[in-house]
């Protein structure tokens, strides 16, 4: 066989081939489309489109004044695709990826990032995070820099997903009663409390998915829009949460406590300004944990006193000057000893007295003799200042109060008697705050308010107003009384030490034994609740620290100074609740504001004000003053360009202006007015001289 014929026979074979390869590529084309059509449409649609949830942005949280206390930012997870690199850039990449991986996230070192890294390119690992931390865009755009990620999405591996974070501006403050949700709707606080108008109402949206695996959203009419979160308006006042929140965290290192909380509240309106819940951590810091206020049950211990002198002043002929033998401190209850906390007691005393000095041994005796024949009787009165139930408050995971009852397990002869000085049962902080608040708020008990309002932008979609929970807890009689004592424990009690100068303070110490399994031990809560100004109460507070160790046990010298730092500041802030000075105390008669020089415009207006008579005799803008009887008189200074100034008796302002126009430079010592010049007025300026005034 020649060559030609040869060709000519591997052509027709090639031919044949490339023929019966056409015929398959088109019987199997039919089978697809014809036999298989619908399966794959159906599979393509799978892949190529799909409805995607599309998330609502949640709600932002407010202070009183608007200041944003948590809101939703977009932040980056980001993860690695160990399959997409090529071998000589992962392997040339590795080592440095590992490196500024370990820099940034400081939470492996890079040898445990390298071996992390390793294991998921080994594995074809196609999903690994990298870290739990998120990052932010800028973190992200400085990410796409480092080896192997510089390579692209498709090339690089690296896939940052993009995520909402709740973002506090002022960090952990208030941090447990804001609170937070996690991916399975659980959590605490506000944040959890109020998910549902928070979180809004997810979307879902008909999506492409295009080339570098993007999806891109399609439109299609069952489109669900995401409707996004309402906001929330609380009332918390930042500025107040911050000072409560420090004295706390002060009193609480200076006694190195275990747990401490503050709640400041409005005694009108019942809004809660200001809580803090902290705990000790062991290492010399403080954080967070739970929300003590509303959610933990303590024994009360002395601040509770107040319901016994309610139900005495309300059911038993008892008056404030009668006199209770305290003994020595000590008195026995069927077989109980109870004893109060000063050493050698109190002796015979008033129930004033008694009270202010808080004796346990005189409540005991008072509740033992008016109402031991009937327990019930003083249960009921902890029922009607509504004690014994959850207030109902706005943040979830408030506990019933435990409270004993005639007739049930565990009560006995003791429980009464233990009952009046505040043992025996628990309930939480903002009860007794309330209870506190009422009598501050002329006896109209109100439920305490954490969230005024939710709104969407400017628009109120539901308020939440001010909640009575009991119109009258005792007759004006009683509350007068209650009053009565409240001031005089802080004036003459036992928190004396806190006794203000410009305004007063009523309230309550309380020191409670902490019970650990049942048994009573040498660890306390010390506590102080009351309000102020005491004439005219605007704001009542609660403190409570508990485990305080060193010397200081007692309510009186842990709890309450740090009520009295909050209150102070409160009151140097807030002006309304200053008394305006008396004028005639301290006005003096034919006495003239110091006026010496300076600018006439400037002194003429200030007498105006003042209502001095004041008389112009010069046209000078800088002038000296002349007292003419019950009056001044304004006239010329000497003021000039390169002479020397008259500036005795001007501001420092004034003065150094005046000298510095003449070309003179300015040395000084003191505060005040002018009340030396080292050059004589009018005296020539020469280029670089030199004046020193002296201040005073």
């Amino acid at each position: 066989m020649n060559i030609k014929k040869s060709i000519l026979l591997r052509v027709r074979v090639a031919f044949l081939f490339v023929v019966l390869f056409a015929i398959a590529v088109v019987v199997k084309t039919g089978h697809i489309q014809f036999v298989q059509g619908e399966k794959w449409a159906a599979m393509g649609e799978r892949i190529s489109f799909d409805y995607k949830r599309v998330k609502a942005t949640r709600g932002n949280i407010y202070s009183d004044n608007g200041s944003l206390l948590a809101t939703s930012l977009p932040f980056y997870k980001i993860a690695f695709d160990a399959t997409l690199p090529k071998d000589e850039v992962f392997a040339k990449g590795l080592d440095s990826l590992a490196y500024h991986l370990a820099r940034f996230f400081g939470d492996k070192s890079k040898t445990d990032y390298k071996r992390m890294l390793n294991d998921a390119r080994a594995t074809g690992k196609q999903y690994v995070i990298l870290s739990r931390k998120h990052i932010d865009y800028q973190e992200k755009k400085e990410m796409m820099r480092w080896p192997i990620f510089r390579e692209g999405r498709l090339r690089g591996g690296a896939i940052f997903e993009k995520i909402d974070v709740r973002y506090r501006p002022f960090s952990t403050l208030s941090g447990r009663t804001i609170g937070y949700i996690n991916e399975n709707d659980k959590g605490v606080g506000l944040e959890y409390s109020f998910n549902q108008q928070l979180g809004g109402q997810d979307g879902y949206a008909y999506y492409q998915k295009i080339a570098g695996g993007i999806w891109k959203p399609v439109f299609d009419a069952n489109n669900v829009k995401a409707v996004d979160g309402l906001d929330l308006q609380t009332t918390l006042d930042v500025n107040l949460q911050d000072v409560a929140e420090t004295a706390l965290q002060k009193a609480m290192r200076e006694h190195n406590a275990d747990d401490g909380l503050v709640a400041v509240m409005e005694v009108e309106t019942g809004n809660i300004k200001a809580i803090s819940n902290l705990s000790s951590d062991g290492n010399g810091n403080f954080l967070e944990r739970f929300n003590f206020v509303t959610g933990q049950l303590f024994e009360p211990g002395s601040t509770f006193k107040l319901v016994t002198m309610i139900a005495l002043l309300e059911d038993s002929p008892v008056e404030l000057t009668d006199s209770i033998d305290t003994g020595n401190g000590e008195a026995t209850f069927y077989n109980k000893t109870v004893r109060d906390h000063e050493d050698n007691g109190l002796g015979k005393v008033s129930v004033q007295v008694a009270f202010e000095h808080s004796s346990n041994v005189a409540m005991a005796k008072l509740v033992d003799k008016h109402f031991g024949l009937r327990p019930q009787k003083f249960v009921d009165y902890v029922d009607k200042l509504k004690l014994s139930q959850p207030l109902g408050v706005q943040i979830a995971g408030e506990p019933t109060p435990k409270i004993k009852r005639p007739g049930q397990k565990g009560w006995s002869g003791i429980s009464l008697p233990w009952m009046a000085y505040g043992y025996g049962f628990e309930i939480t902080p903002l009860h007794t705050l309330a209870l506190y608040n009422a009598v501050a708020n002329g006896g109209k008990m109100i439920k305490p308010v954490f969230v005024k309002s939710v709104r969407r932008a400017d628009e109120e979609e539901e308020s939440f107003d001010t909640e009575v929970l009991n119109k009258k807890i005792c007759s004006d009689k009683t509350l007068d009384k209650l009053q009565t004592l409240l001031e005089g424990v802080v004036e003459r009690g036992t928190a004396s030490n806190i006794k203000g100068t410009h305004y007063r303070i009523a309230g309550k110490t309380g020191t409670a034994q902490i019970l650990d399994h049942g048994r009573y031990t040498k660890k306390y809560i010390t506590s102080f609740v009351g309000y102020f100004p005491a004439h005219a109460p605007k704001y009542s507070a609660i403190v409570l620290i508990k485990n305080p160790r060193g010397w200081y046990q007692y309510g009186s010298s842990v709890a309450a100074p740090v009520f009295k730092e909050i209150a102070d500041n409160i009151y140097a802030r807030d002006l309304k609740l200053h008394q305006p000075m008396d004028v005639k105390k301290f006005k003096k008669q034919d006495v003239l504001p110091v006026i010496r020089a300076g600018n006439q415009q400037e002194l003429t207006m200030l007498c105006n004000a003042l209502g001095v008579s004041n008389h112009s005799l010069t046209e000078e803008e800088w002038v000296r003053s002349s007292r003419v009887g019950s009056g001044v008189d304004w006239k010329k200074n000497i003021v000039g360009k390169n002479v020397v100034p008259d500036v005795m008796g001007m501001t420092f302002r004034d003065a150094i202006y005046l000298l510095e126009s003449s070309g003179l430079k300015v040395f000084y010592e003191g505060k005040g007015r002018v009340k030396e010049q080292s050059l004589a007025p009018g005296g020539r300026v020469s280029h670089g001289s030199r004046v020193f005034i002296k201040l005073g």
